[in-house]
């Protein structure tokens, strides 16, 4: 069921120019997330140097480093295709660990509802009034830094609002003809809430996915530009960090550029992607 519909709603995506290029645009980024470390020139933080052996520091773009250098000499171009990994494996992650959570929250908070749906709504409010940056700063500060404790904290960011989501539209389902037969007949709860309600909430849970994947690779960059990303992996934010540390942000336009491009055409992507699914949700805004 869920394979069908992820195929219905890429069929609706296809149909629109703007979902079909936000898909290729996606696609592309996750191609070179698989092959871009294996054809990077050089490592993340592996230094390139001249003929003579020298530095070669702030280097405008050229053939032996064709995005230009950083102050320390290290290849933009190289950062870019290993960030480009850090931040779809950041993405993806955290999307799937939300929307689960998130969607799993909502079926049992809206189908079962008294006392369950109000424990699970106040816990749901009180993750809404926890601000992510400065909560993120915070447990990153008293804890080490790594790419797993980035992960967890944007999916304990983002399954708030797929929580709330999920658990309107069950509310909404439970009340139909369909679930009472089910009910009737003797299904079961776990047979109502897997055969009944989760295939109808299932679009839903994957445009949240999508904007997940949005989400975290934002969030994660804006850790990174902030300084409190994992010092051990080289992500889109940490070059923008590096270049902000070492006052470059208005000079070094190569080391800017790359990281700055790739983060907007992401976002652009995802918002396309998310568009066109809208007529997944609401037929009447198909195209006949």
């Amino acid at each position: 069921m869920a394979f069908r519909q992820a195929l219905q709603g890429l069929r609706v995506i296809l149909r629109y120019p703007s979902g079909t290029a936000g898909l290729v645009l996606v696609a592309l980024f996750s191609v070179i997330a698989v092959i871009g470390p294996l054809i990077a020139p050089h490592g993340p933080f592996e230094v390139v140097y001249r003929a003579d052996h020298s530095v070669l520091r702030l280097s405008p773009p050229t053939w032996r480093a064709l995005f230009g250098t950083t102050n320390q000499g290290m290849d933009v171009f190289s950062q870019l295709l290993w960030g480009t990994r850090v931040a779809m494996l950041v993405g993806l992650l955290s999307a799937i660990g939300s929307v689960v959570l998130g969607t799993v929250v909502g079926l049992v908070a809206g189908y079962f509802g008294g006392w369950i749906d109000e424990v699970l709504m106040r816990l749901t409010d009180v993750a809404f009034g926890i601000p992510f940056l400065p909560f993120a700063m915070v447990v990153i500060s008293i804890t080490h830094p790594s790419l797993g404790l980035v992960i967890l904290l944007v999916v304990f960011f983002l399954w708030r609002t797929t929580a709330r989501v999920i658990r309107a539209q069950v509310l909404s389902l439970r009340a139909r003809p369909f679930v009472w037969a089910a009910r009737a007949a003797g299904a079961g709860h776990l047979r109502i809430l897997l055969h009944h309600i989760t295939p109808n909430v299932l679009p839903l849970s994957f445009l949240y996915a999508a904007i997940g994947v949005q989400a975290g690779v934002m969030l994660e960059a804006a850790l990174s530009f902030l300084g409190y990303g994992d010092p051990n992996a080289m992500s889109w934010g940490t070059m923008l960090n590096a270049a902000f540390q070492a006052g470059a942000m208005r000079t070094a336009w190569w080391w800017v550029l790359p990281p700055g491009v790739a983060l907007s055409l992401f976002v652009v992507a995802i918002f396309m992607i998310t568009r066109a699914y809208e007529e997944l949700l609401n037929p009447r805004l198909r195209v006949l």
